[in-house]
């Protein structure tokens, strides 16, 4: 077996330190941005960080921001410009040529922008005109469903309520969020299974868990603040496991910044105990040996399934007919290994799973998270101390935006509360998610698109079929703080209206305002900037919707619009009548300084769903699924093998780099994974061996349906091969640089959660290899 390289230091620490200020200092925001970053996740006037939602700690820290927020935050604080002297110097058919880090680095959007196809330009165009275009186009079209209204979770709860009243009250509900691309599976079966689509737990429990499975995350670089509560679980002699095709080696050890011990004299925590190194979409299946065992060896709590459950017997059913040799090629584990793992859930009184993309973005995701909650139910896992669900949202409020209503399958109660509070009928019908919204959008059956945040396109797969459907629009709008790729592709129309970011400060009429955000663990929490806005002619995103609203909706002034968006105590008193446990909303919200926790049933054994009871559910797919989608591949690679013996077949993911944030690249060091370039293909050293190849070989990535071999192959690179130690026949590569290897109608089947995370793929090496500098 060949050496693997792995990173020598334990994650955080120093090397985290100076990334950082390096980073502050190449978005030239030093001084700027470490004011903002002294006030990120702080009780008292702070702001809540936008680089993800893990809960701020109790403990009140004077310094609460990891890494990646001050990479976020350096990012929204820079004060260079994408001005109009900007936008005269660059053709938008230049700025198609740029990368996704040369867009992120050109500056803060700074005034209202018009595309002029003439200049082939974006040049400024004023609020009222931009608002008047806005409102023509809208009222030109033969249905509001002909509109789509796209939400990115950076937007907060009360801008995020405004909106899709707006939509709503505009006639539709083609409200798709990036929930759509992210956690969707967790939201409908949580949902279906538990009646709340949310986290179970709180940031408390883990300090009381005994037992921590980690499903398909990498908290180092995608969620880093949770480093330090893992590292405290482990120490307070919880055994956490992580359960994942890519051993990350931001997981060994944590060197924790605010301890003094380990910045000056180096020491350092542990924070795991083992990986378990899965097959790519491999999961259910490892999940369904583990509860198998457990149910043939009478190790589950019955009481609590004859009292709290329903559907028990038809999984005991499913469990029993499914082979251990099927089980143990649809994850790529042992019997043996996989008993040795149910023993120890077995033995647990308190188990908390937690888990991130890598478990929902599959066409089995669903299938994944219900495995999960059965595993929870079978155990009696929920509605007890240091146990239960954990989804960790990678959005800051993602999971707000979705409790503010923004959904295109609303739930009959949220509509039918918010026709009672605002005296008018709300549209009935589903909306387009993501997927069928992009698919609409390319079919040309929507007319216009609005992305209040987000870069839409370079997010959602088939990103360069979808920047074409946005030429052929009549109007796209953009409210945002950046330019990004989606902004790029102009239809009739376009307009970008720039918003305050989430450190800038909100002074209104009223003065200034603060609003709130929704953690991963239904926490809700004040968020209030401090610092000057980069621009005067910027609005907060609450004024940008009203003022639109007052000028598409007309003369209906039924609604205070333009009141609430210069009071946002105003906007919390009517979410406070229209949406469900914010009674009191800004008493409860001023009274603690940390906020308060959202009501959720299922921590006190009540359950929203159906039958009334919590629901086990049977996996819709085969769980040798991906092995089948393999087979399926290798008989398209037999056919080329005549040709060139050296393409295979492998199963591949997307993964982010550690300066990256969503679809935001900050510069191409991934300080983890030792690279420092983005066009690279990882896979096992044995394996390269195995087939060959060498590390710096350059790879041609081809996707091609066995089902759909008449449709043009996917094809992505050359990509440089490059070691990492990640299962046998896996290979990874960065989104969103890999997106178009992805389609529109791969995706798990009730969620619509497009399979960004296992696709079967075939290698082919193209020529000789790069030099070693260059390929690490």
């Amino acid at each position: 077996m060949r050496k693997i390289p792995v990173y020598s230091h334990p994650a955080a620490g120093w090397p985290a330190l100076i990334s950082s200020t390096r980073k502050l200092m190449d978005y030239q925001t030093f001084l700027h941005g470490s004011v903002s970053v002294l006030k990120s996740n702080q009780p008292q006037g702070g702001f809540d960080c936008p680089g993800c939602a893990w809960p701020d700690h109790k403990s009140h820290k004077r310094i609460d921001v990891c890494e990646n927020g001050i990479k976020v935050i350096a990012s929204e604080t820079m004060t260079k410009k994408a001005d109009a002297q900007f936008f005269a110097r660059h053709t938008i058919t230049e700025l198609q040529g740029w990368s996704g880090y040369e867009l992120e680095h050109s500056g803060r959007l700074s005034e209202p922008f018009y595309y002029d196809a003439v200049q082939d330009r974006y040049v400024p165009i004023s609020w009222e005109a931009a608002y008047q275009c806005i409102a023509e186009q809208l009222g030109q079209l033969d249905s509001p469903n002909e509109a789509l209204f796209y939400t990115s979770g950076r937007v907060t709860n009360e801008p995020a309520f405004l909106y899709q009243l707006f939509v709503r009250c505009f006639g539709t509900n083609n409200l798709p969020d990036c929930s759509n691309m992210c956690h969707e599976p967790t939201s409908v079966m949580l949902g279906k299974q538990l009646g709340v689509g949310k986290a179970t737990v709180m940031l408390e429990d883990f300090e009381q868990a005994k037992l921590i499975l980690m499903f398909g995350q990498n908290p180092a670089t995608n969620h880093p603040r949770m480093l330090e509560m893992l590292a405290h679980a482990h120490k307070q002699g919880c055994r956490v496991i992580s359960i994942n095709p890519m051993r990350e080696q931001g997981l060994s050890k944590f060197r924790n910044p605010q301890k003094p011990t380990h910045m000056a004299a180096g020491q350092s925590d542990t924070m795991i105990d083992e990986v378990v190194q899965i097959q790519i979409g491999g999961d259910t299946a490892l999940l369904t040996g583990i509860a198998k065992w457990l149910i043939e060896n009478n190790k589950i709590n019955t009481d609590f399934i004859t009292t709290h459950t329903s559907g028990f017997e038809p999984l005991k059913q499913w469990l029993t007919e499914q082979s251990w040799t099927d089980i143990e090629q649809g994850c790529g584990i042992a019997q043996t290994e996989i008993i040795r793992l149910a023993k120890l859930v077995a033995d647990s009184p308190a188990t908390i799973c937690t888990w991130g993309m890598g478990i929902t973005q599959h066409v089995q995701g669903d299938d994944n998270v219900a495995m999960i909650t059965n595993l929870l139910l079978l155990m009696a896992m929920i509605g007890i101390e240091g146990a239960g669900a954990s989804p960790v949202r990678g959005h800051s409020n993602v999971q707000g935006d979705r409790t503010m209503g923004i959904h295109e399958r609303p739930a009959q109660k949220l509509l039918d509360s918010l026709a009672r509070v605002f005296k008018r009928s709300m549209p009935q019908a589903a909306g387009f998610d993501v997927v069928t919204g992009a698919k609409a959008l390319i079919a040309g059956k929507l007319k216009i698109f609005m992305g209040m945040g987000g870069n839409y396109a370079v997010a959602a797969p088939d990103t360069s079929a979808i920047q074409q459907a946005l030429t052929t629009t009549q109007l796209n709008i953009f409210v945002g703080i950046k330019l990004n790729e989606t902004m790029l592709y102009p239809g009739a129309n376009n307009v970008i209206l720039p918003c305050l970011g989430r450190t800038e400060r909100i002074l209104t009429t009223k003065g200034e305002q603060f609003a709130t955000i929704e953690d991963s663990m239904c926490q809700i929490v004040p968020t209030q900037g401090k610092l000057k806005p980069v621009s005067d002619t910027l609005k907060s995103e609450a004024k940008i919707i009203a003022e639109l609203a007052t000028h598409v909706l007309g003369a209906d002034c039924s609604i205070p619009w333009l009141a609430m968006s210069e009071d946002f105590d105003l906007i919390r008193d009517y979410i406070a009548q229209a949406i469900n446990g914010f009674d009191d909303f800004n008493q409860r919200i001023r009274t603690n300084e940390r906020g308060f926790h959202l009501y959720h049933a299922a921590r006190h054994r009540v359950w929203n769903t159906e039958s009334g009871k919590a629901q086990f559910e049977v996996p819709q797919y085969p769980i040798t699924y991906v092995a089948a989608q393999m087979e399926d591949a290798q008989g398209i690679d037999d056919e080329n093998t005549k040709q060139n013996v050296t393409q295979k077949v492998w199963q591949l993911t997307s993964v982010r780099s550690h300066d990256q944030f969503n679809t935001m690249i900050f510069g191409f060091k991934d300080r983890y994974r030792q690279t420092n370039r983005r066009d690279v293909l990882f896979m096992h050293p044995d394996e390269i061996s195995r087939l060959g190849w060498q590390k710096g070989d350059r790879v041609m990535v081809t996707r091609q349906r066995a089902k759909d071999r008449s449709a043009e192959p996917r094809v992505l690179g050359p990509l440089v091969l490059t070691e990492m130690d990640i299962a046998s026949n896996a290979v990874a590569a960065y989104y969103p640089e890999c997106n178009d290897l992805f389609d529109l109608d791969t995706h798990a089947p009730d969620s619509h959660i497009p399979a960004y995370k296992s696709t079967t793929v075939i290698l082919e090496r193209v020529n000789t290899s790069v030099q070693t500098a260059e390929a690490v």
